[in-house]
């Protein structure tokens, strides 16, 4: 008898706890559905990425594949940025602190050179929130393709003259970021990822991966 009492006593106790939670807007149940639903579509985003390298590499004929392919990645991501934001409020009803984004990539452009393997890169930075003190800091990018059928990841230092591969940035509105680079012989980019570190405190990096498409002049 006295082991069912305490059983008893137990489940009361957790069932007054889990009630009190809900009344304060927090549903652990939720939270965790919502965050197993992002690392799901997180995991079908990186296959989805694999299978377009490979698909990039097969250029003849399959172009409509390609653009299918790229789609459906982007729905993805629209899909774990909404749940993101669930994820984020979720967080927030239990109190933890989320950073701030004070700027973000409104463009980024690859324009073929005067030689084979030279390409010239524009991108453009702006701001998410209203213009205050200017934003700096500094921004690198990563170009991942294959050599042959090898996954390849080269920075910015390896293709151009930056020494440290980072360029810096600082604006109060937007600010055009432009840099020459030469890819090396057999080497084949397939995408671009760009990570902005602004200097002030509390803010945030902003991360993106565009796909390599390179425009005519």
């Amino acid at each position: 008898m006295i082991g069912v009492v305490v059983a008893a006593t137990l489940v009361a106790l957790y069932a007054a706890f889990d009630w009190g939670r809900r009344r304060a807007g927090f549903d652990s149940s939720k939270a965790r559905e919502v965050a197993a639903q992002v690392g799901d579509l997180e995991d079908q985003i990186r296959a989805l990425r694999l299978e377009l390298a490979t698909q990039e590499t097969q250029r003849a004929g399959q172009a409509t594949e390609r653009a299918e392919l790229a789609k459906t990645i982007g729905e993805l991501q629209a899909e774990v940025a909404r749940q993101a934001q669930d994820l984020t409020f979720y967080r927030g009803v239990v109190g933890e602190n989320l950073q701030a984004e004070v700027a973000k990539i409104q463009q980024f452009r690859v324009t073929a050179g005067t030689e084979p393997g030279l390409f010239h890169l524009r991108l453009v930075l702006g701001r998410t929130v209203s213009a205050g003190d200017p934003v700096s800091g500094t921004a690198q990018m990563n170009f991942e393709g294959v050599n042959g059928t090898k996954p390849v990841t080269l920075g910015l230092a390896a293709v151009s003259g930056v020494p440290d591969g980072t360029l810096k940035f600082d604006y109060r509105y937007v600010e055009t970021l432009e840099q020459d680079i030469r890819l090396p012989d057999g080497f084949t980019p397939l995408r671009t990822t760009i990570e902005l570190q602004p200097a002030r405190k509390g803010a945030s990096k902003v991360r993106q991966t565009f796909l390599w498409t390179v425009e005519t002049l």
